[in-house]
């Protein structure tokens, strides 16, 4: 199947049909409903998953920046976990904004003591608009104590080198980003190209083994607010549903293609993706 291409309705495979496969998100909220939670609950809902949620932050932003971010305190991050997942559950997770170290311990402490074990890791350090929303101090935490626990991690080619510290700037420094990340503890890196130069935009996905090409072609386009977002959130929502990780990685990268090539102006800065392409264009 090629970037373009999509499989439709994604079958859910793990044999119970009677329930809908629930997903959650701890990350920062966008007031522009662009990106952060907003984003993640709408991906959610195109894939067929039921989706929750934890706000780690409160950001007041739009297409054209950040305005102001209130962090949300650490013990409540925590309360939100315990609350859903208690009673709700979830077949999959991923986090997002963490901004600050003890949100970061507080999110890796209720993950274990729930035993979350499928977890994606999109590890959101910096705004479109360019905006920080993760402290410098707390990058080390987000290493040691996230990068562990995650089934996948989702770095652009700037996050990957602050997590590696490897320049990345194409595809043979992508490689070895790749390699010491995944020595950090996650089962599979996702270096993404967007930030790379050139007509194509691929990832390159390393689970240990061998490396894979999620193939993407450049399109001129302002809107893409949340892409990251968005991307990890398909690849959750795919966990979700049953998947394996190398193939919810490929369903994720062809859904963003098209969220990508079917958005629609909006705002005057960074519009955001459509994250409902596929049933306003079937």
């Amino acid at each position: 199947m090629t970037a373009t291409e999509h499989s439709g309705d994604v079958p859910r495979v793990d044999g119970d049909a009677s329930r809908r496969p629930r997903a959650l998100t701890i990350a920062g909220s966008d007031s522009g409903g662009g990106a952060g939670i907003q984003a993640d609950l709408k991906t959610f809902t195109a894939f067929g998953v039921y989706g929750t949620s934890v706000i780690t932050a409160i950001t007041a932003q739009n297409t054209v920046g950040v305005r102001a971010i209130h962090e949300v305190p650490a013990d409540v991050v925590a309360a939100q976990i315990d609350a859903v997942l208690e009673d709700i559950g979830s077949d999959a997770a991923k986090t997002g904004m963490l901004s600050s170290v003890a949100i970061i311990e507080a999110v890796a402490d209720r993950l274990r003591a729930h035993s979350v074990a499928t977890l994606v890791v999109d590890p959101v350090m910096v705004a479109k608009s360019g905006d920080t929303l993760l402290r410098p101090e707390a990058v080390r935490a987000l290493i040691e104590l996230l990068l562990p626990l995650a089934v996948v991690v989702t770095p652009n080619a700037p996050e990957a080198g602050v997590l590696s510290g490897v320049d990345v700037r194409d595809a043979e420094s992508a490689r070895e980003a790749a390699r010491r990340i995944h020595a950090l503890g996650p089962k599979m890196v996702i270096v993404k190209g967007g930030h790379l130069d050139g007509d194509r935009s691929d990832d390159l996905l390393f689970d240990g083994r061998a490396f894979e090409i999620l193939s993407g072609r450049r399109i001129d386009t302002p809107h893409t607010h949340g892409t990251g977002c968005t991307f990890s959130a398909a690849i959750t929502a795919c966990l979700a549903r049953g998947m394996e990780p190398a193939a919810a990685a490929r369903e994720a990268r062809a859904f963003l293609q098209g969220a990508i090539e079917h958005a629609e102006p909006l705002g005057a800065g960074h519009g955001p993706v459509n994250h409902f392409w596929r049933s306003s264009h079937a």
